[in-house]
């Protein structure tokens, strides 16, 4: 009896974008923007430019709006944070293992949008008018009326397409602020429960 050839295997469409998996740029931003994430501000300091001279300046303060943050589990206590690759914080966490999350309440839109501006020059003015603390911890900024705010130390990065997911143990864990709901993002705007 003659065998039969293998049935050829189904060739995958490629995209305009260049995906073999038949899904555009355009078309997975449009279904994940359905997903309502919680809005964090995520804030590290510099080390100082000299750690051998204590008189040397203190490392610059930088911030960085994200959705993509995550509880990942109880024992030990780990978050995961979503940067994206060669961005400023991915590029300072990659050096500075201490770090810090601010949950925004639906009041802290303006913050949200301030971090989450492209192509800004200084961290510095972002955070000159903005009320916050110093984490007992890492140093790091933690912004006034947040729900909740969090330090953390990295545990683990892995690299994940154009980002790096950031893994880290919550060192400190507060409730702040149990007023109001959270700042959430849907469909590409910030928005409010209810």
């Amino acid at each position: 009896m003659p065998k039969t050839p293998p049935a050829p295997s189904p060739t995958l469409p490629t995209t305009v974008s260049g995906h073999a998996e038949g899904v555009s740029n355009d078309e997975f931003r449009a279904a994940m923007s359905r997903l309502a994430d919680g809005v964090v501000l995520v804030t590290a300091q510099e080390p100082p430019l000299d750690p051998d001279d204590p008189r040397a300046p203190a490392g610059e303060d930088v911030g960085m709006t994200a959705t993509a943050f995550l509880s990942v589990s109880l024992d030990p206590p780990l978050v995961l944070v979503s940067l994206r690759e060669g961005s400023r914080m991915d590029d300072l966490l990659a050096e500075q293992p201490l770090w810090a999350v601010s949950v925004l309440s639906e009041h802290q839109r303006q913050i949200a949008g301030r971090f989450a501006m492209k192509g800004r020059i200084s961290d510095r003015l972002l955070f000159a008018d903005l009320p916050y603390v110093r984490g007992r911890v890492t140093g790091a900024p933690l912004v006034d009326g947040a729900l909740a705010t969090l330090e953390c130390r990295t545990e683990q990065r892995v690299t994940a397409g154009d980002h790096t997911l950031v893994i880290g143990r919550v060192l400190t864990a507060r409730v702040p602020n149990a007023e109001g709901g959270p700042l959430v993002y849907f469909r590409g705007r910030y928005r409010q429960l209810g």
